[in-house]
């Protein structure tokens, strides 16, 4: 018999009450410390009923933040409010991992100590822009890092995992998406180093694998996820130069490590799913039959009918929704009855209050 959307799942050190994410989604609430809020504790508390919610991304270092009002998970403060999070959604019965990340050089030298160079794969900007206490700005010239500055930051992010766990997280999902840090040693558009970390795909691969080894030894692999986004344009990522092979080999590399979930944006963040050519069922296809026992997770524009038809047919153990969630706190009370989605307001989406926040009705509170 096969699953449903609405059945529980057991992954890695993971138990969850459905197949139904909420993907991670920047909402820039944090305070001016990068301290999350009583305000972050409600929101999160209120779409409790997600089989797993992963957190906004939170930068694992003071170096790793590219965006006004984001929150961390380095100082001690941080954890501290983070636990208060995490009390209140297992309060609800629901589960929740922290997404870490570092933005490499999608970042402005405002927002980091003592107006440093963002760092990355290269020294070649970015065509991106980010939020700012001026609004949206160009991101700053980067810095390529050094070989031998990489133990440093393969150690930034085993810290913030540990931090993570003592926070109260049921897990951490690394944030290899999007054209941050990571991605931007992945590919090939962005990579253009001639060290153990540039040229071929083994060497743009070795610093995500080296993160995701650090990280599950660090807080155990059935804790540990990953997020990739093999196509997806954002922030100024031109497509690799092969990246069905890239992706082939780096989720082989994972496989072996055991890890909880992958998850996967299919297509471009928030946009398309068709942006560029990829065969996605491959590589699921090739991490199951590696390691049988990781949850694929998928991600994209998905409907309710999609994200049924994709548990039911083994296409995926779970299905992660963005947007949607921000609109409705009760979603999966919403997809299990087949009712009205509230839509979202693209004004309130990123800093500010409660408005657009936490203010969305659910089922219970909407006029009869």
């Amino acid at each position: 018999m096969s699953s449903t959307l609405f059945d529980p799942l057991s992954f890695g050190s993971i138990d969850v009450a459905n197949r139904i994410a909420m993907a991670p989604l920047t909402r820039n609430r944090a305070d001016a410390d990068r301290i999350p809020t009583e305000l972050m504790v409600r929101y999160y508390r209120q779409r409790a009923d997600a089989g797993l919610l992963i957190t906004e991304a939170s930068q694992i270092s003071p170096e790793g933040q590219g965006y006004k009002d984001t929150p961390g998970i380095y100082s001690e403060s941080q954890v501290a409010a983070w636990r208060v999070v995490t009390d209140a959604v297992h309060a609800e019965g629901g589960r929740i991992v922290m997404q870490l990340w570092h933005v490499g050089r999608i970042s402005h030298q405002s927002l980091l100590p003592d107006g440093m160079a963002p760092v990355s794969s290269t020294s070649r900007r970015a065509q991106a822009r980010t939020f700012t206490a001026n609004g949206f700005e160009d991101v700053s010239v980067p810095r390529a890092l050094r070989t031998d500055e990489m133990p440093r930051i393969v150690a930034d992010y085993r810290a913030a995992a540990a931090h993570a766990i003592r926070a109260g997280f049921d897990g951490v999902e690394i944030h290899s998406a999007n054209n941050y840090l990571l991605e931007q040693f992945l590919r090939s558009s962005i990579n253009d180093r001639s060290d153990a970390y540039g040229g071929s795909i083994e060497n743009r691969a070795r610093l995500v694998v080296e993160v995701a080894t650090a990280v599950a030894a660090e807080i155990g692999a059935g804790r540990t996820g990953i997020r990739l986004s093999p196509v997806t344009p954002v922030n100024g990522g031109g497509q690799d130069t092969d990246a069905q092979a890239l992706y082939l080999h780096l989720v082989e590399q994972l496989a072996q490590l055991q890890l909880a979930f992958i998850h996967v944006i299919e297509g471009q963040t928030g946009g398309p799913r068709d942006v560029a050519p990829f065969d996605y069922e491959a590589l699921r296809r090739c991490y199951k039959t590696a390691f049988p026992g990781g949850a694929w997770i998928v991600n994209n524009g998905y409907t309710r009918q999609m994200a049924l038809d994709a548990v039911a047919s083994g296409r995926a153990d779970m299905v992660a929704f963005g947007k949607p969630f921000i609109a409705n706190p009760d979603l999966v009370r919403r997809l299990r009855e087949n009712a009205p989605l509230n839509s979202v307001d693209a004004n309130t989406l990123y800093g500010g209050g409660a408005e657009g926040y936490t203010d969305y009705p659910t089922l219970q509170t909407e006029p009869a």
